[in-house]
């Protein structure tokens, strides 16, 4: 159980990379008007799949580590706080059919949602950003 943490604590940073990444795409694409093509799903795409696993890893995490250590109250609210951001990562699906500026739109403020989300349930635990 102790081996998945080190990856649970690692894919962050993937997840924060491919963030700023998709931030800056779909800036400039809601700025200057662009369409909302096959990379830019993909990157929304893989954003809300990243969220999915880490969800997941901290899932599995919770109910090994509690079935040994017990739930803290820390523990339960980060989990309750990355499930919700990792809903707001799925938000874009919704507008799958509405005009590009209005996605770019959407889907840049769903990330950086989901971003902050991620950094109050990190925050949480002891250690936060550190560990």
């Amino acid at each position: 159980m102790y081996a998945l943490l080190p990856l649970h604590s690692y894919l962050r940073w993937l997840i924060v990379l491919v963030a700023v990444i998709a931030i800056i795409k779909f800036t400039i694409g809601w700025l200057r008007g662009g369409a909302f093509k096959g990379m830019d799903r993909g990157l929304a795409s893989g954003f809300a799949g990243l969220m999915d696993l880490q969800v997941l890893l901290g899932l599995i995490l919770l109910i090994g580590l509690g079935a040994n250590e017990g739930y803290p109250m820390v523990r339960i609210e980060h989990a309750t706080t990355m499930i919700v951001a990792a809903v707001v990562g799925h938000l874009p699906a919704r507008w799958k059919k509405a005009a590009d500026g209005i996605r770019f739109r959407n889907t840049l403020f769903c990330i950086l949602g989901a971003l902050l989300l991620v950094y109050v349930g990190v925050m949480r635990l002891p250690g936060g950003w550190s560990r």
